[in-house]
């Protein structure tokens, strides 16, 4: 939308000007910081709990943004306000935060003394078509070959800009299917999480995930924990291996943009009875009724 503003250090630039340094720690170290809100009927949903998560994997990544959490979060609502009369009605948006920690001196690997982060916020439309069948038909989960990095490494809970590794990981498992959606295992073969969200199984009317020692800790993964304890639904973390998803009953992912992504074929094998499970429909039901729009339907409304 070329009519968004982009809030660019201190400044509201048009999204076609907004531009960095090529000396950005973004692009000479890869360092970026980043967390991806989206909105419901216009409404940022937890704005405040990415925004908690941010400052979190700032500290982590050893530096800041040059304001504080309380200021973050005012910016935030003031960069969505300018740009919301132009989405639609029926239109919600991606609301993206990048904040790196400013220029490098790619030689010595430096931060020159006057350098300041970088604050990028940027609202873009949010496009639900990628996956509207998959509410009715289920996807299909395939493990590639990439395994996610090791906490020793890189802690996943850290949540960075950088998708080299689940790029790579859903470009291998396209070569299986076109449509299929990555299942990434960790170094000691457990499951871990895919591109952009978290992974659940339904085994005897229990809720499984992997726990958050190789996985972020996803917003809509803690909406899960929630919407589990209201509708009394026993749910767990544990180390999950493939084994435990052949044999499941159901199975979804969970993220920002679609909130529920059902899972009914992993590997080639039919989880469950090959249908959208019960649990999974009940979940996707009250995740609808917390935030007064049909998830579901809205999705099916990006096919017209």
């Amino acid at each position: 939308m070329t009519q968004n503003l982009v809030y660019l250090n201190g400044e509201y630039v048009p999204a076609a000007e907004a531009k960095i340094s090529i000396f950005d720690g973004a692009i000479s170290l890869g360092m970026t910081v980043t967390e991806s809100t989206r909105t419901f009927a216009h409404q940022p949903f937890r704005l405040r709990d990415h925004l908690e998560r941010l400052y979190v994997s700032l500290k982590a990544a050893r530096f800041d943004a040059g304001m504080t959490l309380d200021e973050m979060e005012q910016l935030t609502l003031e960069v969505w306000e300018k740009n919301r009369p132009h989405y639609p009605a029926n239109t919600d948006a991606w609301i993206i935060h990048n904040i790196t920690p400013g220029q490098w001196v790619p030689s010595s690997g430096q931060k020159p003394p006057e350098s300041k982060p970088t604050v990028m916020i940027v609202t873009l439309p949010l496009d639900l078509s990628y996956w509207a069948e998959f509410y009715r038909t289920g996807c299909h989960a395939v493990t590639p070959f990439t395994r996610v990095q090791p906490a020793q490494s890189l802690d996943s809970r850290i949540k960075n800009r950088s998708r080299f590794i689940y790029t790579m990981a859903e470009s291998e498992v396209k070569l299986v299917d076109p449509m299929a959606q990555s299942l990434i295992l960790d170094t000691d073969g457990f499951l871990s999480e895919n591109k952009g969200g978290n992974f659940f199984l339904v085994t005897k009317g229990c809720i499984k995930t992997p726990s958050t020692i190789n996985c972020l800790n996803g917003i809509s993964r803690q909406t899960i924990f929630q919407l589990a304890d209201q509708l009394q639904i026993p749910i767990e973390e544990c180390q999950l291996l493939p084994y435990d998803v052949t044999t499941a009953d159901e199975a979804f992912f969970t993220s920002t943009p679609y909130c529920i992504m059902p899972a009914t074929k992993f590997n080639g094998i039919t989880v469950g009875t090959g249908e959208v499970g019960p649990i999974t429909r009940n979940l996707i039901r009250a995740w609808s009724q917390r935030v007064g729009l049909d998830i579901q339907e809205q999705a099916q409304q990006s096919l017209a």
